[in-house]
C-alpha cells in the first residue's frame, strides 16, 4: 500500500483503524500484519510487519542463510496456515515449496515467495518487490518498486508503474495524472529519492493505471504495452 494513498485516508478518516496486510495464495492469504500508528511521509514505505500467529517468516539470502538486519532477502514462510502444493503441478510445486535450509532434523516444507523483503532496526519487515522486478541496468541492480515509491512522492501524479524495455535497455514509467505534469521538475523529485543511474528515460501519461482482476497493476499488460514499441 503506498503511504501516498494511505496519508489521504488517515487525513479525511482518521477515527478509523488501519492495518496492512501480506501474504499469497499460497499460506491462505495473510502471513503478516502491521497496524498503522505513526506517522508516514507520502515517499516511504510502509512495513509489512510481524508474522501473524501460526505462521513464521524466514527472510534467506542467495546462500539460504538467514538475512541481518536491513539485509534484502527472500520471503520464505512456514506455519500452519500453508498448502501442500499445487495441484497437478509437482515441478512447479519442488520450486517453491522446499525444506526449510536452517533444519537439517526432519521434514519441514517453507513455501519461498519470490518477494524480496528485509527487517529495520525497529524488527518490521519491509517489503521491496519482487525477484522478478530486479533489474540490471548500466551495471547496477535496480529494484524497479523504488523507481515507483519515488514518483510517488510527487504531488503531480497519482499512480504509476515501472516497467524495464530489455530491448532498448530503458526505464520506462507510465503514470496517471490529470494533465502533464512539469517533466523537469517531475524529474527532479525523483532524483531527490533516488540516485541518477534509477532515473526513467522514458515517460507515459495515462488517465487511469489498468489493473488486474485481482485490484493491482497490470504489470503483465504494461510490460507487453513497451514491448509491443506502443510508445
Amino acid at each position: 500500500m503506498p503511504n501516498k494513498h494511505l496519508n489521504y485516508w488517515r487525513r479525511n478518516m482518521p477515527e478509523c483503524r488501519y492495518v496492512n496486510l501480506y501474504g499469497p495464495t499460497e499460506i491462505t492469504v495473510d502471513c503478516t500484519y502491521y497496524t498503522v500508528e505513526r506517522e508516514f511521509n507520502d515517499d516511504e514505505p510502509l512495513p509489512i510487519g510481524f508474522p501473524c500467529k501460526n505462521s513464521d517468516v524466514l527472510i534467506l539470502n542467495a546462500d539460504f542463510k538467514p538475512c541481518v538486519v536491513n539485509e534484502q532477502g527472500e520471503l520464505c514462510v512456514r506455519g500452519s496456515s500453508l498448502a501442500l502444493g499445487y495441484y497437478n503441478n509437482p515441478q512447479k510445486t519442488a520450486e517453491a515449496f522446499i525444506q526449510n535450509p536452517l533444519n537439517k532434523h526432519y521434514p519441514e516444507i517453507i513455501y519461498c515467495t519470490g518477494d524480496i523483503v528485509y527487517r529495520n532496526e525497529l524488527g518490521e519487515i519491509m517489503y521491496v518487490g519482487r525477484k522478478d522486478s530486479q533489474i540490471k541496468h548500466n551495471g547496477y541492480r535496480i529494484e524497479l518498486g523504488e523507481i515507483e515509491t519515488a514518483a510517488l512522492a510527487s504531488q503531480m501524479i497519482e499512480n504509476c508503474c515501472v516497467v524495464y524495455d530489455f530491448m532498448r535497455k530503458k526505464i520506462v514509467l507510465i503514470y496517471q495524472a490529470k494533465e502533464e505534469p512539469n517533466m523537469i521538475e517531475f524529474r527532479k523529485v525523483i532524483l531527490t529519492k533516488v540516485p541518477k543511474y534509477m532515473l526513467p528515460s522514458e515517460y507515459h501519461r495515462v488517465d487511469v493505471i489498468k489493473q488486474n482482476s485481482s485490484g493491482k497493476i497490470d504489470r503483465k499488460y504494461y510490460n507487453d504495452f513497451i514491448s509491443n514499441g506502443s510508445n
